[in-house]
């Protein structure tokens, strides 16, 4: 089969050629867009990564293609719909990094609880003085998880392993696995309310664009820390602003940004009106990020060598799975 692969480092391509030597590997390192797009039209199966929009103006051009695999768990960048009226099967990578992903979290709670990147910095200049830099213990403290799925399951486990007491929201809620964990559900509203430290493990979608707005922060306890391993949507940006302003949220740790692929992308950013709203998220992302209580890293939850090799694993299982008339890791 003709397989385009985008998005891959050169580490990747060696995985691959030597996972699928029978068929035609096309390489691209960049994300999808209408100059590459020309390289892969008759290919049959297409592997992305969260920044390639695969929309129907794309989907319309790759006249056979039959299979799309993202690499990813999240699969919003794809135009689902579209991909179902024209009989293209989509695959992702359902479970690769529960606990990648959760260390990652307490790595970004762990730098604003200890205040370990403002330490650094003054390092830097020179500077060891400790004036400003008091932190404060986990141990007894409330974790808020919204999202109690593989992942943020795995986070509970980190949290008791802390000390913390544990207080979640989700829409499925296991009584027996909660007993074993020892941690309690609640609503969102009470999650909001009484945690110190609010982590996210939720999917994007339209139920859960800005889930955390500038309505329910308001709910917070005040200088409670936000924690984002997610997606950027899931949050308003805006409004996390305005809550660090009032002092209702002390710091925020971000994996993720709302319009992340602008802020990676600003030098190719056109000023035009079908980029205003992107515009708008990436001059709301630098006003975020310039300040001292928000530690932020580039959408590395995931980037551990025991989890991108899953990744790839999973990914090679699907292609062959639809080689083979055996579709695995479908989304429907």
């Amino acid at each position: 089969m003709k397989i385009a692969f985008l998005e891959v480092s050169k580490s990747d391509k060696i995985f691959l050629r030597r996972r699928l030597p029978d068929d035609e590997l096309i390489f691209i390192n960049e994300n999808l867009n209408e100059e590459n797009i020309k390289k892969i039209k008759d290919c049959e199966v297409l592997s992305v990564f969260i920044y390639s929009q695969v929309n129907k103006k794309n989907l319309d051009k790759l006249l056979k293609l039959k299979l799309i695999t993202t690499r990813s768990t999240g699969f919003d960048h794809i135009d689902a719909q579209t991909c179902k009226n024209k009989g293209i099967s989509i695959c992702n990578v359902p479970f690769y990094g529960e606990n990648t992903v959760a260390e990652h979290t307490f790595a970004l709670i762990l730098a604003l609880s200890r205040n370990v990147h403002k330490s650094y910095l003054r390092t830097l200049r020179r500077d060891y003085s400790t004036t400003g830099l008091m932190g404060f213990d986990l141990k007894g403290k409330t974790l808020g998880v919204i999202g109690a799925g593989r992942i943020g399951l795995h986070v509970i486990r980190i949290a008791k392993g802390f000390g913390m007491n544990v207080l979640a929201f989700d829409l499925n809620r296991d009584k027996f696995i909660s007993e074993i964990l020892d941690f309690s559900y609640g609503t969102i509203e009470e999650v909001l309310k009484a945690s110190d430290i609010i982590t996210l493990h939720v999917p994007y979608n339209k139920y859960t664009h800005h889930l955390i707005n500038k309505d329910n922060l308001r709910l917070v306890k005040k200088g409670a820390i936000l924690i984002n391993t997610a997606r950027g949507g899931i949050i308003e940006t805006q409004a996390i602003i305005e809550a660090l302003d009032k002092g209702l949220l002390s710091g925020v740790g971000i994996d993720v940004l709302e319009g992340e692929e602008m802020v990676l992308e600003e030098k190719k950013l056109n000023f035009d009106e079908k980029n205003l709203e992107s515009m708008s998220h990436l001059i709301q992302d630098h006003i975020l990020l310039s300040r001292d209580n928000v530690v932020f890293t580039p959408h590395i939850g995931f980037y551990s060598k025991e989890a991108l090799e899953r990744i790839l694993e999973t990914t090679v299982e699907s292609i062959e799975g639809f080689k083979k008339g055996n579709l695995v890791n479908s989304i429907s």
